[in-house]
């Protein structure tokens, strides 16, 4: 799945009714309580007859004793939200079972049976959108991580694995099409104006990869032959209207097959292989086996109402849910304990397939930063967790940065330490080992170490331990030799005060100050509490680089002189390494400015200095523009926060425009040629052009900072000559931070342009509610009530709030309003869509690590929060880890 319940009770006609009042204190599952399910179901035959408001749900489960686990006459199916209309036994009606809360319990005395169960369900009542649910007249599922126990009464945990074959009966014209997951056997037509499919999918699979959509769609089909010569069809399901815009997302799947069989030896399966874009998804997507559910927003593109970053997302997240086949499905997770195993690696994999369809420095860069804008403030907060959890009270809270890029990461450091070759044998053999079986993560380090041939004993920790670790760095130079002593903490986080030292492998390199070159990068490991590192050679002190690549995730401390890092800036042969270098001069300046340590004299001196660096990035013609626009990025006002062990965000959003006003205004020539040379560029989906259209729009940021009259000109002449949704987009975003008619007329343009195509209105949302103008709130507020706002569909919900929770100059506006704004709309949101509504909370949940007079108004909105009736488990769980 990528990233972006509660129980419910039944009314006397047997239709999800609203839930009772959660308990305030919801069980915790701990990973150390893992026990085998008593029972297998190898396999399960589901029949629907399917309505908007009314599903009726038959599942037949072959049962028999599971002779791994402790034996017990009892089979425990997870329900919630059901009321069985009939269980049988063998065929039988019987009187054996008993409802425990929302689940069924059933008797059962001999070694194996069927156990037949009749639900109903109301899709059209499901506003969770976990299950089955209606979105916009078509049906449509999300079993992941706990959905399928809302469909049917099943062992909802995906250590119990079972092939299905489904039949599915709806109407022909409100369902023409009926689609399942695995391969389509048998269909026909009935005298009653419905008709039917039967579905068989031989791959065991747990129950929350089931899927099932039915409604009107029409496809995109095309086709793919395997390494072994297997002819898959392709299609793509979308709404009629939309399938001009799914021609990116099939190229990208058909790129996505050929390069896991390449790089990963991994070949699809199925004859088959579907995807659906629906408009109603709390995530990005959804790996369910040959039937992968997408948001819209990751299907549908074209140049004019999808912009570059959106293309990339498309590429990334099909790729994502289509290697999750088998990083997910063919070897799935035991427990959700072991989600890292599954989503860090399929994380990881869909990085590296980025990094070489485009820029791998680029890729590299943009992974880096989204680590550093969402995993390091959760590893440093309240919800700090190991990418392994102990324990939990609901699992979608553990859809975390931590869980996937985190755990992206700390895979990406053992293929580092290993070599490319060496990576690909091991996790040939973990794939081989493990095929048809729900693994653990100890069983892929396991695989690792053999196929590998390495010891990863003290790697381990990085499973258990949470947290960022801090390697402070020091450089000493001796006659002809140059020392690095090096040593590492990691942090005290909730429930773990004592952290042991963990492997950090460190890529760097040593710079010999008059040539600009160096002897060649090396790797050294950081095993213990501190250790030093010899190197020969050296006539003069040599210049540090180090964490080249980004080759842990940890933060580097080090007391580096200006000079240092310009000459970095300047010249370091690693793009990662360039790219920190001058993320570490602004940081550095920004950090003194906020504390009030600079005068005007120092003030002007270092601001000159990183002008010099910037300048040094626009002039140099071995960059391409790709590059160049990552570098020309500021370090975020969320990062510079991080940073800091109290922050103020009103000083760091203060210090960090002037200093980007002072940029413009010192470069303001140098910006302005860059704008003219790349509005040259005519537009393609080439490097050349991606890259021309991102200086564009940083040439733009930097020019309305330091002239906002010429910055409002170029950005409304760039608004009406665009021709493209990236250039539209970048020029409307500077402008929305801007005062003036051009920014009204800008914004009247888009909506009328683009009313109607959802995808595009949630853009004109997200861009006011993330600007910098100054009456940004009173934007979000009128937006609220907006003809076109909802709190229904979670794409529109994060284009408004989610913006404006994530936009610091706003949020943390002084007067505490952007947090009640906030808090206003988890308690809004939370009875309509929970899993949402969580989500929001761990912004508010950041208040220790903020000055005083804005921690004590966020923390008077979270105990708002926790003293309403009736909270759901996930923003019960939430708030109340973040009070602490």
């Amino acid at each position: 799945m990528d990233i972006a319940r509660t129980p419910s009770t039944i009314d006397g006609n047997n239709q999800l009714a609203d839930a009772p009042p959660e308990p305030k204190d919801p069980p915790v599952i701990r990973r150390e309580d893992y026990k085998p399910f008593p029972w297998l179901v190898p396999q399960v035959e589901l029949s629907f007859d399917l309505g908007i408001s009314k599903t009726t749900v038959q599942a037949k489960l072959s049962v028999e004793r599971n002779p791994a686990a402790n034996a017990d006459p009892v089979i425990h199916l997870n329900g919630d939200g059901l009321q069985p209309l009939t269980v049988l036994i063998d065929g039988e009606p019987t009187d054996s079972w008993h409802m425990e809360d929302a689940d069924l319990l059933l008797s059962l005395p001999g070694e194996s049976h069927e156990v037949t169960i009749t639900t109903e369900i109301d899709p059209s009542a499901n506003t969770q959108l976990m299950g089955l649910y209606a979105s916009d007249g078509m049906l449509c599922t999300q079993c992941e991580a706990e959905g399928f126990r809302r469909i049917t009464f099943f062992p909802d945990r995906p250590d119990v694995l079972s092939t299905y074959r489904v039949h599915m009966t709806g109407d022909a014209e409100a369902f023409p099409v009926l689609l399942c997951n695995g391969n389509l056997e048998a269909s026909g037509a009935n005298d009653d104006g419905t008709h039917w499919a039967e579905w068989h999918d031989p791959w065991p699979k747990p129950s929350y990869l089931f899927a099932l959509v039915a409604g009107q769609l029409v496809a995109n089909t095309d086709s793919f032959t395997t390494m072994n010569g297997r002819k898959v069809t392709l299609n793509i399901y979308v709404r009629d209207g939309d399938l001009p815009r799914t021609g990116h997302a099939m190229e990208s799947l058909k790129k996505s097959m050929r390069w896991d069989e390449k790089v990963f030896g991994r070949e699809y399966d199925l004859d088959l292989f579907n995807i659906v874009a629906v408009s109603d998804f709390n995530m990005g997507a959804m790996e369910n086996k040959g039937l992968n559910v997408f948001n819209t927003k990751y299907v549908l593109a074209d140049e004019d109402t999808a912009t570059d970053s959106d293309f990339d997302g498309i590429e990334g997240v099909i790729a994502h849910e289509y290697f999750h086949n088998w990083s997910g499905n063919r070897v799935t997770c035991r427990d959700w304990f072991q989600l890292s195993l599954k989503e860090g690696f399929t994380v990881l994999r869909d990085q590296l397939f980025s990094q070489d369809m485009g820029s791998e420095p680029v890729k590299r860069i943009e992974d880096v930063r989204v680590l550093r804008g969402a995993q390091f403030p959760e590893d440093s907060g309240p919800l700090a967790h190991p990418i392994r959890p102990d324990s939990y009270r609901e699992i979608s809270n553990f859809y975390t940065a931590t869980v996937y890029n985190k755990g992206a990461e700390v895979i990406r450091m053992m293929r580092t330490m290993v070599g490319e070759e060496r990576f690909r044998a091991a996790t040939d053999l973990y794939f081989d080992t493990h095929d048809g079986e729900a693994a653990t993560c100890e069983d892929f380090i396991r695989a690792m170490e053999q196929g590998a041939g390495i010891d990863l004993g003290q790697f381990r920790l990085w499973y258990s331990q949470a947290g960022t670790p801090k390697v402070t760095v020091r450089l000493e130079h001796d006659g002809e030799t140059a020392t690095l002593h090096l040593s590492q903490e990691v942090p005290a986080t909730p429930g773990q005060p004592e952290k042991q030292p963990m492997p950090i492998p460190l890529k760097l390199a040593l710079f010999d100050r008059e040539t600009g070159k160096h002897h060649g990068e090396q790797l050294v490991t950081l095993t213990k509490a501190q250790d030093n590192f010899s190197f020969a050679g050296f006539a003069q002190p040599p210049v540090l680089s180090i964490n080249r690549g980004f080759s842990a995730p940890v933060t580097i401390q080090r007391d580096t002189p200006v000079e240092d890092l310009v000459f970095l800036a300047a010249k370091d042969d690693d793009p990662f390494a360039r790219y920190e270098a001058l993320q570490d001069l602004i940081v550095s300046h920004l950090k003194q400015a906020v504390d009030g340590a600079l005068d005007l004299a120092a003030m002007q001196s270092a601001r000159e200095a990183i002008a010099r660096a910037l300048g040094a990035v626009l002039a140099d013609d071995t960059l391409d523009d790709l590059m160049r626009g990552e570098l020309l990025v500021l370090p975020s006002e969320t990062y510079l926060a991080e940073t800091m062990l109290i922050a103020d965000p009103g000083r760091i959003h203060e210090e960090r425009q002037a200093m980007r006003a002072a940029l413009g205004t010192m470069l303001e020539a140098e910006f302005v040629a860059l704008h003219q040379r790349a509005s040259a560029v005519p537009f393609s989906l080439d490097a050349e052009a991606r890259g021309a259209r991102k200086v564009k729009t940083q040439a733009l940021i930097y020019l309305a900072a330091g002239n906002p009259e010429l910055g409002k000109q170029m950005a409304w002449a760039q608004y009406q000559g665009a021709d493209n949704m990236t250039d539209r987009q970048g020029a409307l975003m500077v402008l929305t931070g801007l005062t003036g008619i051009e920014r009204t007329d800008a914004l009247m343009d888009f909506y009328n342009r683009y009313q109607g195509n959802a995808l595009v209105v949630d853009k004109w949302f997200a861009l006011q509610a993330s600007s910098m103008h100054p009456a940004c709130m009173a934007h979000v507020e009128s937006l609220a009530k907006h003809p076109d706002f909802t709190l229904k569909n979670p794409n529109r919900v994060r284009s408004l709030y989610m913006a404006f929770a994530y936009n610091p100059h706003a949020f943390h506006a002084a007067s505490g309003e952007g947090y009640k704004l906030i808090a206003d709309v988890i308690l809004a949101l939370d009875p309509i869509n929970p899993q949402t509504a969580a989500r929001f909370v761990p912004q508010l949940g950041r208040w220790r690590r903020i000055e005083p007079g804005r921690s004590a108004l966020m923390k008077e909105q979270l105990e708002r929060i926790a003293s309403a009736p009736e909270l759901s488990r996930d923003t019960y769980e939430q708030v109340s880890r973040s009070l602490g």
